[in-house]
């Protein structure tokens, strides 16, 4: 991967709404309502991310990605600059 690939990553990243991420699905996470992302802090919530008809396993996916994909992408930039 280039490091304007891995540049472009980080841009998307910081274009997006604030990490956490972090899916609540009905019948696993409460009781009633639809599916979604909560996005931000509990104390700086931002907005809301509701699913109608994806997959739990893709909003896990989904969630996880904005989480861990900034982390990632410094790692790989670390290691990159140990060869």
């Amino acid at each position: 991967m280039t490091d304007l690939e891995l540049k472009n990553i980080i841009e998307i990243c910081n274009k997006a709404t604030s990490s956490p991420w972090t899916l609540y699905i009905e019948g696993r996470d409460f009781d009633s309502g639809s599916n979604f992302i909560m996005t931000g802090e509990k104390g700086s919530r931002d907005y809301d991310i509701e699913f109608i008809s994806i997959k739990p396993e893709d909003q896990n996916f989904i969630a996880m990605a904005r989480n861990v994909i900034p982390i990632l992408v410094d790692e790989i930039i670390k290691l990159k600059g140990n060869q």
